[in-house]
């Protein structure tokens, strides 16, 4: 199974995420870090990815080519974070066949209802028991 971990900016949730997952369930999954800049996918490389690509080209291409793909759910507004995540970014995360698993954490302008505002580690804890479903 390959995991997509799609994060920007800093990298830290993509990086949180890669760490529960590689504590959880070890080094057999492929885990892909793909960041909208360069130091996101360096951090999230140094939290444990298998394989790293960095901007809008690489992140169409491995999203047609993965089984799972993680992230915030900003990974689906074009524009979000600070502008990083562009509307090919946007378009191909969310018509990809892969399943999504995406963490309700937002700096954009959108306000989720029915959801509660749970710390990061412990979204983090739901994505990576939601992936062991899904393995």
């Amino acid at each position: 199974m390959k995991v997509m971990i799609l994060d920007g900016q800093g990298g830290g949730i993509g990086s949180a995420v890669i760490k529960g997952l590689r504590e959880s369930m070890g080094a057999d999954l492929e885990i892909l870090a793909l960041g909208t800049n360069s130091i996101a996918t360096s951090n999230m490389m140094k939290a444990g990815a298998n394989r790293g690509g960095t901007g809008e080209n690489a992140v169409a291409v491995t999203s047609k080519q993965v089984d799972v793909i993680v992230g915030p759910l900003a990974i689906l507004m074009a524009d979000a974070m600070m502008g990083e995540v562009t509307s090919t970014v946007a378009s191909a995360v969310s018509s990809s066949a892969a399943r999504k698993i995406l963490i309700p954490l937002t700096q954009e302008n959108v306000t989720l209802v029915g959801v509660s505002g749970e710390p990061l580690p412990h979204l983090v804890q739901q994505v990576v028991e939601t992936l062991k479903e899904v393995v």
